[in-house]
């Protein structure tokens, strides 16, 4: 079946002379920002346009882009566009556009920001034409070109605005944005666009944060696969042990079904497999001994002319890792899953559960436990000790966990120094104290190790029995915090953990703050 649909380019052209403003005010006369022309056109052969803006209030310059279905702004503009000024005050103004020489036309839809409203301006130069490319050409090629490319879908990331991944062969780009048959937005599956499908686009290449897209494409023919995965025996990631699991395919090909293992599913063999047009392959995974895995496998088939491909994902549960914080920040990113037990030093957002944790090797930001609301309905806070299941992620090359699970947590009460002491012994609750360090001398009065020091609040003293890095630390680890982290008598110190009394006989009870964390302290004024 070919689905077919073609725009022709100079509609496209027509369509940006009238847009304006982001209702259906005419584009010049807002109240807050007026400008002369929202329509700029630029020689082919170089030059410069001025327009005129009035402005109530501040205004600036900025580009709009969908990201993961959310409006963003980000201050730019094309790097062929020279834009002077980009910003300014309150009153009237004269705004240049200047561009170089160019041998194909090109066009950008501009922004102006200004009290609350988005002014629309659209600068084009020369004519638009169509290019076809191939995918190699299109990354080697200028930003704001309009390119037709022929090419098999690979990925599709987002099913509302159509944004997935096509390659020819001679490389891959990212298609963001499919409009519809109608030219619509956010009605990208009434394509019924599936991983393995030849498709035919144009759209205008931009390049962002270094990934090679085209915008907002038009469909121009679709030629559906000859092979689709139509389902797997299971939607669940395949137990830690192994087991068998089934990929139901449909295919039309000549030559039959050919199944390709990448390399990183050494665990998966081919156990079983049925040709036909109702064809399946069946697997079996290996018992698993590390993290999460998963791979995608690729299936094809051809025409004796074409080539068509559709793939599947299989994933695998694996053995959960514990490890120090330390330990999880050092691994890579992947699908492995880690178990961190620290402290909460700080809530970013508690609705969504970011929170930093502690142990005594580091710190890490988790992005989010559990499900929205889910931090507040355990009464999670700051200083809970939590032990959270999750896989090591990024964001921006900076570290942090990713969809963190609640496992267990002990809940930690702020307490004064004088509450602490009243109350009875306990190994299970904890408590978190802050005193000023009166000495770093232990019960016998002499410089230790491991942290032993007296906290005063004034009028009442609390014997700490060692204060060491954070939780989990145990042996060496122990050992010397007190000077590595600098903390001298007078300073302010928080520490958390349990109440004991030792009892010794013929002397007076000692009570205790033992298995103390460190929180955190302040240095005294000079």
């Amino acid at each position: 079946m070919k689905l077919k649909y073609i725009i022709p380019s100079v509609v496209a052209v027509v369509a940006a002379m009238f847009t304006g403003c982001s209702d259906d005010n005419d584009p010049t006369y807002f109240s807050e920002v007026r400008v002369s022309e929202s329509y700029v056109s630029i020689p082919q052969d170089g030059g410069s346009a001025t327009i005129t803006i009035d402005a109530s209030s501040d205004w600036a310059f900025a580009t709009q882009k969908w990201i993961a279905g959310k409006d963003t702004t980000v201050a730019a503009a094309p790097k062929w566009l020279t834009i002077t000024p980009t910003s300014g005050a309150a009153g009237k103004a004269e705004i240049s556009f200047s561009a170089d020489k160019t041998l194909d036309g090109r066009t950008v839809e501009l922004f102006i920001e200004c009290a609350g409203k988005t002014q629309h301006i659209t600068v084009i130069q020369g004519l638009s034409t169509v290019s076809n490319a191939t995918c190699a050409e299109v990354i080697a090629g200028p930003d704001s070109k309009t390119y037709r490319v022929t090419g098999t879908v690979t990925g599709i990331a987002n099913t509302t605005y159509g944004n997935w991944y096509l390659n020819d062969g001679t490389g891959e780009i990212y298609i963001y944005g499919t409009l519809d048959a109608k030219g619509a937005t956010k009605n990208f599956s009434s394509w019924g666009l599936e991983v393995g499908d030849e498709i035919t686009v144009e759209g205008p290449k931009t390049t962002y944060n270094g990934t090679v897209e085209l915008v907002d494409v038009t469909v121009v023919n679709i030629n559906k696969s000859l092979i689709k995965v139509d389902s797997l025996s299971t939607t669940e990631a395949l137990p830690v042990e192994g087991g068998l699991i089934t990929a139901y395919l449909s295919c039309k090909g000549k030559t039959g079904i050919n199944c390709v293992l990448p390399d990183d599913a050494d665990w998966l063999s081919v156990v079983g497999l049925e040709g036909g047009d109702n064809a399946k392959v069946i697997f079996r995974a290996a018992p698993n001994e590390g993290g999460d895995r998963e791979t995608t496998i690729t299936f094809s088939t051809s025409d004796g002319k074409k080539n068509y491909t559709s793939q599947c994902t299989i994933s695998q549960k694996g053995a959960i890792v514990e490890c120090s914080v330390a330990d999880f920040l050092a691994a890579e990113v992947g699908n492995t899953q880690y178990r961190l037990t620290g402290v909460i030093t700080r809530v970013a957002k508690a609705e969504y559960g970011n929170v930093y944790i502690r142990d005594w090797s580091g710190e890490a930001y988790v992005y989010g436990i559990g499900a929205k609301g889910d931090f507040e309905k355990l009464g999670l806070k700051e200083g809970d000790i939590v032990t959270l299941v999750g896989k090591r992620a990024a964001y921006k090359d900076s570290p942090q966990m990713g969809g963190g699970q609640y496992e267990s947590h002990i809940s930690v009460t702020d307490v004064t120094l004088a509450e602490f002491l009243a109350l009875p012994d306990s190994k299970t609750a904890y408590y978190r104290v802050t005193g000023t360090v009166k000495d770093l001398l232990g019960s016998n009065g002499k410089e230790n190790a491991y942290g032993n020091l007296h906290l005063t609040d004034g009028e009442n003293e609390l014997y700490v029995y060692g204060c060491y890095p954070g939780y989990g630390a145990t042996g060496d680890a122990r050992k010397n915090f007190i000077t590595t982290a600098g903390i001298e008598v007078g300073d302010k110190l928080t520490m958390i953990g349990y109440k004991d009394t030792y009892k010794k006989p013929g002397q007076e009870d000692l009570i205790e703050l033992c298995g103390g964390i460190y929180f955190s302290h302040e240095k005294a004024a000079e």
